[in-house]
This record gives structure tokens, sequence and C-alpha cells, in this order.
């Protein structure tokens, strides 16, 4: 199992890097799958989805009251997502994280 979360951590900690990080990791995890790496795909995923979606209605509103939060609340989450995957740990992201797994288990 700890060979297995070494083998994976590049690739897992690179699929934070928004939806291109997904991108390149789900390309090195793709001839040997690596549950660790799979895990923070799915994860690395979901977020950067939400992101993208959270950012595209809430432009709209053009108010600082609205998109701050979300910036914070990505954030918060993000830091969790890579700082779980810097230590080796395969815990979801708050709220979310069980979602993401179940959404994307045909990932990984």
């Amino acid at each position: 199992m700890n060979n297995s979360i070494e083998e994976g951590k590049t690739a897992a900690i690179t699929s934070y890097i928004l939806i291109v990080g997904v991108l390149i990791a789900m390309s090195m995890n793709s001839e040997n799958k690596n549950s660790f790496a799979s895990f923070h795909i799915r994860q690395a995923l979901g977020l950067s989805l939400a992101f993208i979606s959270f950012g595209a209605i809430i432009s709209n509103f053009d108010s600082f009251f609205i998109t701050f939060p979300m910036w914070i609340c990505i954030s918060v989450l993000w830091s969790y997502g890579i700082f779980s995957a810097i230590q080796g740990q395969t815990r979801p992201i708050p709220l979310v994280g069980g979602l993401f797994q179940k959404w994307f288990r045909s990932i990984g």
C-alpha cells in the first residue's frame, strides 16, 4: 500500500493544477492504474468542474460579496485536497468529496 502511494503521489499532486493538471494526471495514470492517484484525480476533477461552474454562474453578479466567498471556499477545499495528496492520505474533500468519488467512479 505504501509503495502504491509513493508511485501515485506525483499524479495525485499534479491533478490539483486545475483542469490541465487533471488531464495530465489522467494521462500519467492511464497505463498503470494507481488507486491513490485515481482517488485524487476524481477529487481534483470534481473541484475543477465545481470551480468552473460556480465561476460561470457567479460572474454574472459582478459583486465582491458573492465572488470573494466562492474564491475562499474553493481555495480552502483545494488546499485540503492537495495537502492530503502530499501527505499520502485519501481523505475526501469536505462536503463534496464523497459525491465526486461516486460521480466519477469510472475515472481512474
